[in-house]
């Protein structure tokens, strides 16, 4: 048998803060909207393997500020001819509204500070992200500095930040800074590097600092960031006027996790990309990040109603796809195949239409599909050998109009899975309804009836009499008698055909989403201990319910 038991190999490169700090624990939920900054332009661009275009860049920038982000990175001006073409169209051409902030992204080196500030020359508001590593690993094996020489290279770099700003002229900047493998650091050294870079920036209230404290590499579970977090939030110097901002990665699967447990612990802001693309495996999903807030009532202060066309600009421009049962985005994320997932949905759809309810508390849909511009029909309930009669019944219901009888839609059920069964693939609202009306609706082989007429007797009864043509081309005429006209025409075919049957079930409605005015009815007959259902179509109900009855009739093996 294989194993995977690397003794020794691995060891937890993280650091707990020096004390307890779990204040976070007595939170319930993230209550407010932190402050949002997309990346997509930057982190989730530079993981692609074909980089977006300006004119890729340009669309999708426009989307963000459709969605509502007032803080965009849009790149590393000084590191790529594109990414600074890019800034300096942005700017030049006026496209970056008053309320909102472009960030450029720098190194704490003298000549990208400066290519970073001519970039930004003659922005209206600008944030400029300094940043170096500072995590035990890369100290030692990357930079081969000690902890002082780390401190150095950040403040000589804020410095720079502070000595470009004023040269430049550019009041409109705030800095942003972080210490980059922030998971990989010890707590005390990240306070250590983050009070000197905020001494020598010294902000204000007008003049905020971001720190940015990022998972640049996902490390350890949640909760350890998230007291990471706390510290931090707790000790730092001038935290009035720090926005402490997260940036996690999804190393581990919990960039999420690591984001909502962060800005329980005091956070105040987020950067991540619409879906989580970035390096390895990604950044902090933002719309499965701000959904989460929006199903626990929280406004999360962005538009995703309009998710479609997000996922196709997002998958056009990045060529990237959105996993199908990706959450609140995924093609199929409202689907359900299952039959008893399908069947509380239908009734809790149902429930919530009886009670008018505005509460969202549907089984199986944690949202509203039509919140985020997906539909119930199509969306919800999918239909193949998996699925059960109350998500058929649904479906057929809500694209056609149809509300078959309890029984009738077990019946209907095993005849759609079977086709589907047979095809190997799901079934589509038209196949359904196809099927739907082959098996029973106004079926006229082998009988039909051609004419029927009534006459009221003065017991009260009443008699029918009923011509029937046959497959054979044979026209038959039957009357007999009944306590309604229902029960006149079938003791008339009875006589005619020779049958022996029970009516057993009849219902009738109104055609809701035809735009005549036509009933449907639905009924059931026992012909040796066999059930047979038939439905009928007609602007006249007692036209309708003889229709159904042959369809019923017909159905007979």
């Amino acid at each position: 048998m294989a194993s995977m038991n690397h003794e020794g190999k691995y060891s937890r490169g993280y650091f707990m803060p020096p004390y307890e700090c779990l204040k976070w624990t007595k939170k319930e939920y993230v209550d407010h909207a932190p402050a949002w900054c997309s990346v997509d332009l930057r982190d989730g661009n530079q993981a692609l393997i074909i980089p977006m275009s300006l004119e890729e860049k340009l669309e999708f920038y426009k989307k963000l500020l459709d969605i509502g982000f007032k803080e965009i990175e849009i790149g590393f001006p000084a590191a790529s001819e594109t990414e600074y073409e890019f800034c300096r169209t942005l700017i030049e051409k006026n496209m970056i509204p008053k309320d909102v902030r472009i960030q450029v992204l720098t190194q704490s080196r003298e000549h990208i500070i400066k290519k970073t500030f001519e970039a930004i020359k003659g922005c209206d508001n600008a944030i400029v992200h300094l940043y170096n590593s500072t995590s035990v690993a890369q100290r030692e094996q990357v930079f081969r500095k000690s902890k002082e020489e780390i401190i150095e290279i950040a403040v000589s770099g804020a410095k720079l930040c502070k000595q470009y700003r004023d040269e430049m002229g550019e009041n409109n900047v705030i800095f942003e800074y972080s210490p980059e493998s922030f998971t990989g650091t010890e707590p005390e050294f990240a306070l250590e590097i983050c009070n000197a870079v905020l001494d020598v920036w010294q902000p204000t209230k007008e003049k905020p600092v971001i720190i940015n404290l990022p998972v640049t590499v996902e490390m350890s579970l949640p909760h350890v960031y998230a007291s990471q977090i706390e510290y931090m939030c707790e000790n730092m110097k001038y935290r009035e006027n720090v926005i402490v901002s997260l940036h996690p990665h999804n190393d581990r699967g919990c960039a999420v996790a690591d984001s909502e447990l962060g800005l329980l612990a005091g956070a105040d802001r987020i950067e991540g990309t619409c879906f989580g693309n970035g390096e390895r495996t990604g950044n902090v999903d933002i719309v499965t990040l701000a959904m989460n807030m929006y199903t626990h009532g929280v406004d999360p202060k962005l538009d995703f109603s309009d998710m479609p066309t997000l996922v196709e600009i997002y998958e056009r421009v990045t060529r990237m796809k959105v996993y199908e049962r990706s959450p609140y985005a995924g093609q199929l994320v409202f689907a359900a195949f299952s039959g008893s997932h399908q069947d509380a949905i239908a009734k809790g759809m149902k429930y919530r239409e009886e009670k008018k309810s505005e509460r969202w508390t549907v089984p199986y849909l944690p949202l509203d599909p039509k919140d985020v511009g997906r539909q119930y029909d199509g969306d919800v309930i999918r239909i193949n050998s998996q699925s059960g009669k109350g998500g058929i019944g649904f479906l057929l219901q809500k694209q056609y109009g149809y509300t078959l009888p309890k029984k009738m839609a077990e019946d209907f059920g095993y005849a759609v899975k079977s086709v589907s069964d047979h095809k190997h693939a799901e079934l589509q609202p038209a196949e359904i309804y196809s099927i739907f009306k082959e098996r029973y609706l106004n079926k006229t082989e082998p009988c039909n009836i051609t004419e029927a007429h009534y006459k009221q007797n003065e017991d009260g009864t009443i008699t029918a009499k009923v011509t029937a043509k046959m497959s054979s081309g044979e026209f038959r005429i039957c009357e007999a008698d009944g306590n309604g006209r229902l029960n006149a025409v079938a003791n008339a075919l009875k006589d005619v055909l020779r049958l022996d049957f029970t009516l057993e079930t009849y219902e009738e409605h109104a055609l809701e989403r035809h735009s005549t005015s036509e009933a449907v009815s639905y009924i059931s007959i026992v012909h040796n201990g066999k059930t047979y259902w038939g439905a009928g179509r007609h602007s006249d109900i007692i036209v309708s319910g003889m229709k159904a009855l042959v369809s019923a009739i017909n159905n007979i093996d």
